[in-house]
């Protein structure tokens, strides 16, 4: 872009030129348009260190002051400040990215989703939000070591860590921006349900019908990411005129790519509804087994109530005397 374009564009949008190869103009409605760039890395690395200090602002003057008023144990307050952080983050992002969602027009034209691919140039909005994504999953690395986590919690930690940057990496280098920005909305509202629904729990260990929420809530979003993806992908780019690799286009919509993020994605959700399912079916032998273990608790201290009503008399002069004080009638003996 010479001088004079830049001085004519918005301020955020000269902002962002730094991290973008080129920019696009549209005279019509003077909109400036991004695509990705080797600087971006630069972008990330920035908001990674705001993302940190953000990280402990909401640690020390939200959660802190949470955990002294519930004297939480320390198994219970680690898995409250996770749920906590994720709980703001999940929150934030699944907002925006509803807007962006209804401000680009995806959700009255769901076709917009694969038409027109690639998808090479984004909007201020679209093009910020991705970046915010990875420096926020980024920097849950080094948080790792600043939060002490201990070494059985590192590798769940670092496995859904990965799963999250693989798929936003995927869908921001091979164009697939509008697809993912409605699956990552699709994700985040979900896991923003178990996290509240983990908080209330620990508030208030009686409340379970959340969980029960974030259960149908759970399956749902896996069917519509399904459903999502082999709509978007297996036939909507698959009826795409141009299907050839073309690097400098940013074309990837070949039947080899299209096939390998079908699987990955299905794979992905699989697994999520797999360990989903056993994590139900583990908890379901539990509370059979906490049921029976508390009627075998009933039943004993009931038989016990029973033997100390039969051993109420007790033995005077060597004759038993029943509950009213009186002895039993003797029976005489007849003479052979």
């Amino acid at each position: 872009l010479s001088f004079r374009q830049q001085r004519k564009q918005p301020f955020y949008s000269s902002s962002l030129s730094i991290t973008s190869i080129c920019c696009v103009c549209v005279s019509d409605g003077e909109v400036t348009l991004y695509h990705y760039g080797w600087k971006d890395c630069a972008t990330v690395l920035f908001y990674l260190c705001i993302t940190i200090i953000l990280h402990a602002v909401v640690q020390e003057y939200v959660l802190d002051k949470v955990n002294r008023r519930l004297h939480l144990s320390k198994s219970k307050n680690t898995k409250f400040n996770e749920s906590g952080q994720l709980c703001v983050f999940y929150l934030v992002s699944s907002l925006w990215s509803l807007y962006v969602i209804a401000t680009e027009g995806y959700i009255l034209h769901p076709s917009s989703l694969w038409e027109n691919y690639p998808h090479v140039h984004l909007r201020f909005q679209v093009k910020f939000f991705y970046l915010t994504q990875l420096a926020y999953w980024f920097h849950t690395l080094p948080e790792l070591y600043f939060q002490k986590v201990r070494k059985e919690e590192i590798p769940r930690q670092l496995q859904y860590v990965s799963l999250y940057l693989l798929h936003i990496l995927a869908a921001y280098l091979l164009n697939l921006t509008r697809v993912g920005l409605v699956l990552l909305f699709l994700q985040y509202l979900s896991e923003m349900g178990f996290h509240l629904s983990r908080l209330f729990y620990f508030v208030d260990e009686n409340q379970h019908k959340m969980f029960e929420m974030w259960s149908v809530g759970f399956v749902l979003t896996r069917m519509i990411t399904l459903t999502l993806m082999f709509l978007a992908v297996g036939f909507g780019l698959a009826r795409s005129e141009n299907q050839m690799l073309d690097l400098e286009t940013g074309n990837f919509n070949t039947l080899s790519i299209r096939l390998l993020v079908l699987f990955v994605v299905c794979f992905t959700q699989s697994w999520l509804l797999w360990k989903f399912f056993r994590f139900q079916l583990s908890r379901t032998r539990e509370l059979r087994l906490e049921q029976a273990a508390r009627k075998r608790a009933a039943a004993k201290q009931q038989m016990q109530r029973t033997l100390k009503r039969d051993s109420v008399g007790h033995h005077e002069n060597g004759l038993i005397k029943a509950e009213n004080g009186t002895s039993p009638r003797l029976k005489k003996i007849k003479a052979p």
